[in-house]
């Protein structure tokens, strides 16, 4: 019994995957070219979750300044987190107004998408004429009704959140293969 749900949890995710890979390919191959345009033209990346997705913000970070599978030089990146002190909704938003200026991105990485922190960074970004990616789940909640023409919404189309959590580290990784694609060339990446 506990090996079938086991197996479940593994059929449950590649299926999603598989359902999305053509879904979010796109949205995907958009927020590369914004981290592009961003980290090419001397901007950076500020990541954010809400909850347990805090840490695929750190995570993605660290992937762009020490690199995913290749070699290459640093991406400027920086993971926002709460304040030492400060442990209220407004902290990321603050981070954001202190770090973010024009041309740089928000990545904001959210299973709900209705979260008040990641709303107020995304109200930040965009007054610091920033343009935000929104990864998220479900519907894309009260986040995707803030983002403009030039953000990027790539949504997992599930409501289940451990489902949604393990589409978004491979988004993650796809962004980063992307960016290192775009810069580096293509390059067979031995297994």
């Amino acid at each position: 019994m506990l090996e079938q749900r086991i197996q479940q949890h593994f059929i449950d995710s590649a299926d999603l995957k598989y359902q999305a890979a053509q879904a979010l390919s796109h949205p995907i191959a958009s927020a590369v070219q914004a981290i592009l345009a961003c980290v090419t033209g001397g901007g950076k990346v500020l990541a954010c979750g809400g909850g347990l997705s805090a840490v695929q913000a750190q995570q993605f970070a660290a992937f762009c300044v020490d690199g995913l599978e290749r070699e290459r030089p640093e991406l400027a990146a920086l993971p926002l987190g709460p304040s030492a002190g400060k442990a209220d909704a407004a902290a990321l938003a603050r981070q954001v107004r202190a770090l973010g200026q024009a041309g740089d991105v928000l990545l904001a990485i959210t299973a709900t998408g209705d979260e008040d922190a990641l709303l107020d960074a995304a109200q930040a970004a965009h007054e610091r004429d920033m343009t935000v990616i929104a990864l998220s789940g479900r519907t894309g909640g009260a986040l995707a009704g803030l983002l403009r023409e030039t953000d990027v919404q790539i949504c997992v189309p599930h409501d289940r959140a451990a489902r949604v959590r393990e589409v978004h580290a491979l988004v993650l990784h796809c962004l980063c293969d992307g960016v290192d694609a775009q810069l580096l060339g293509e390059q067979e990446i031995p297994l």
